[in-house]
């Protein structure tokens, strides 16, 4: 299953990453990820994983990093199709260093950008930091099997497999949000982007993300 959280200071980036918040949205979620959890804390971001082993055992903990540390990330999900994904990179002369479909993803994604989405054949959450540009990459698979939420408030973009997740920022206040409420008694669920809680919502199916300092888009593909 695995799960992942992170927090980007994405106006601020002398900011320092509370280690212990990201730590605490880790622990929350453990279950998704029992075998083991890593996590990555930059300047002004923090990106963790938990893990449930499956596909390489030995090399694939996460994050992971490619690029000269380019490009990391952490990733719920699995790639049906990256046996042959793979073989087209390496082609293209990209060099694995893990025999996991996580790198497959990253490796990808710093092929192709955001196009690599179009070569997925999978269900998915991930989340890559790009060091050079200093931006966030999130995307979810086309269904929305794999859950991903996120909030962002006062300069902090915060993200997590599961909605408690977020609630181990202090800043970000548990309140329910009405209309959310009352779409859950109308259709028996929240209709995305919304949750049942104020300033928290999921990222849509079939949609990526890119955070920055300069904006905050949300894409079809």
């Amino acid at each position: 299953m695995c799960g992942i959280a992170g927090i980007y200071h994405f106006n601020s980036p002398d900011k320092s990453i509370n280690e212990d918040h990201l730590k605490k949205m880790l622990s929350v979620i453990w279950y998704r990820g029992p075998d083991e959890s890593g996590m990555y804390v930059g300047s002004n971001v923090g990106i963790g994983n938990v893990r449930l082993s499956i596909i390489d055992l030995s090399s694939g903990q996460q994050p992971i990093s490619v690029r000269n540390n380019r490009f990391r990330i952490v990733y719920n999900g699995e790639l049906f199709n990256y046996i042959e994904l793979r073989k087209e990179l390496e082609k293209l002369g990209c060099e694995f260093f893990t025999n996991a479909d996580t790198e497959v993803v990253v490796q990808a994604y710093a092929q192709y950008g955001t196009d690599c989405l179009k070569k997925f054949n999978g269900q998915y959450a991930i989340a890559i930091w790009d060091n050079k540009e200093k931006s966030l990459f999130l995307a979810r698979d086309r269904v929305g099997i794999r859950p991903l939420f996120y909030s962002k408030l006062n300069g902090t973009f915060a993200f997590c497999s599961e909605i408690k997740g977020l609630f181990q920022i202090p800043e970000i206040a548990r309140k329910i949000n009405p209309k959310g409420l009352a779409q859950i008694f109308t259709f028996w669920t929240t209709i995305t982007p919304a949750t049942p809680f104020e300033d928290i919502f999921e990222v849509r199916p079939g949609h990526y993300m890119l955070i920055n300092s300069e904006k905050i888009q949300q894409v079809k593909y």
